[in-house]
């Protein structure tokens, strides 16, 4: 769509239409029942293929779900560790070796 001068205008309008329908329905979403934020989010996304300003826009959204996906898998980690450190416990108190992993 991009190399083609007289489509370009046209994806960019639709792409805004969508995407400013999708942002503001997230919007209404706040108030009433719906995954408002979220939507409010998909929109911006979708945005932000065309518009720099949207792009810009969902940096930090991009930063905290990065630092959010970092805190789940090291939360994750501990959380197995503490049941694989229980289970030997557990064993050792049998008199049992420990399960394997």
């Amino acid at each position: 769509m991009h190399t083609h001068p007289a489509l370009h205008l046209p994806w960019r309008v639709l792409v805004g239409t969508v995407g400013t329908v999708v942002a503001l329905a997230g919007v209404v979403m706040l108030v009433v029942p719906g995954p408002g934020v979220a939507s409010i989010f998909l929109g911006l996304l979708i945005l932000s293929t065309e518009f720099r300003w949207a792009h810009r826009l969902l940096r930090p959204a991009r930063v905290w779900t990065r630092r959010g996906e970092r805190w789940a898998l090291r939360t994750r980690d501990q959380f197995l560790e503490r049941r694989r450190e229980r289970a030997a416990a557990r064993a050792a108190r049998r008199g049992r070796p420990a399960p394997p992993d």
